[in-house]
């Protein structure tokens, strides 16, 4: 079969869907809106089509000029961006495919959307909107948004289930899938008797990693502890916080204990996962993070916040911890608990391994975008 996937970039947590499509036969067009700093085109090569040469103007006032303080203002464009319609339409159409999976209610996805819908190519939305969300709102805006855009949605947030949340229909928890690397049984841990903590994450405020080094700070008389960061660090807002976290690990004297790694390639990630023992995600504001799916897949326990979209992915207890939002404190206690016991940490990883095989695989993937086409096609 064809698939056809339309985004706002090729962005890591699609890889191993994609390696499953193409070992499996299928043939795979990926059509981006932009390209980032590190993405691995090993298994496929986006199309970076990019955006009109209008739109192309509107987002160098608001980014350049109009917002040029704010770091934000650059994901303007996943919403707004519109693309050169008639290459896209001529990409779309030479493909023929046999399942368009659209990202985002965006004005991208709708005008990819007008054009499959018009020659009747069936479509699924991807968004990271939870499964368990408040009822759809019923405004005039929002029903011409929904309109324009696919039916069925899927979306690897299964949310929180409680008073006031529901199922919309035509909506599939469809989870991100991640291959197992590296079982318990065939790694090492806790090389020369430390404990290595691993978190991943692009060198922003809202990533916490001042609040993981302070915990880290109030634990290393307890436990001999070594933290790994590694991050994106592209524009000028990442480079500067960088330079804060490093500020900090030279003003606390932890340059021993610490290591601060930047635009780290994905064909070396695998290194850092099998040096680590505990993978950590302090950030907030996290919509759905793939890396503790990543981090299960080379058996590690996982420690992760409550909000984060894809904590579900964690069992509490069991593969690893979650803590509250934002909570320093409670943030060192559960990192405490979790070195306290080498033994469990063990046991939490090899649960993790288990979870991944079964749960998160590309089997799962594809049997559900499958049963989502039949219901469009049919």
């Amino acid at each position: 079969m064809k698939f056809l996937y339309v985004a706002p970039r090729y962005h890591t947590n699609q890889m191993d869907i994609m390696k499953g499509l193409v070992q499996n036969g299928h043939e795979v067009r990926f059509i981006s809106h932009y390209a980032a700093l590190i993405e691995d085109y090993s298994c496929v090569t986006p199309i970076v089509l990019g955006y009109s040469a209008l739109y192309r103007l509107i987002d160098f006032l608001y980014v350049k000029v109009i917002h040029r303080k704010d770091p934000t203002a650059i994901v303007f464009k996943i919403q707004h961006g519109f693309p050169p319609m008639r290459k896209l339409k001529r990409l779309i159409c030479e493909f023929a495919p046999d399942l368009v999976i659209l990202r985002e209610r965006s004005v991208y996805s709708m005008a990819a959307y007008h054009i499959c819908k018009r020659k009747g190519y069936p479509c699924i939305l991807y968004n990271q909107n939870p499964l368990w969300s408040e009822p759809p709102k019923t405004d005039l805006a929002h029903r011409l948004v929904a309109r324009m855009t696919p039916a069925l949605r899927m979306t690897p947030v299964m949310g929180v289930r409680k008073p006031g949340t529901v199922v919309r229909k035509n909506d599939y928890f469809v989870p991100f899938v991640v291959n197992p690397q590296r079982a318990p049984e065939n790694r090492t841990y806790f090389a020369g008797g430390s404990i290595h903590i691993l978190c991943i994450g692009k060198y922003e405020i809202r990533k916490h990693h001042l609040m993981l080094l302070q915990a880290v700070e109030q634990l290393k008389s307890k436990y001999e502890i070594r933290v790994t960061l590694v991050g994106e660090a592209t524009n000028h807002f990442q480079k500067a916080y960088c330079e804060q976290v490093k500020s900090y690990v030279a003003e606390h004297r932890m340059e021993d204990m610490v290591t601060v790694k930047t635009n780290v390639a994905r064909r070396d990630m695998e290194r850092e996962y099998l040096a680590a023992d505990l993978y950590v995600i302090p950030s907030t504001l996290e919509m759905a993070s793939v890396s503790q799916l990543e981090a299960m897949s080379y058996s590690l326990p996982v420690i992760v916040s409550d909000t984060n979209g894809t904590a579900c992915y964690v069992e509490d207890g069991v593969t690893g911890f979650w803590f509250k939002d934002c909570d320093g404190k409670d943030f060192q206690d559960k990192l405490d608990s979790m070195l306290s016991d080498r033994e469990r940490m063990k046991e939490m990883g090899a649960a993790g391994y288990r979870a991944l095989s079964e749960k998160y695989n590309y089997e799962c993937y594809f049997n559900t975008i499958m049963g989502m086409r039949d219901q469009i096609v049919t």
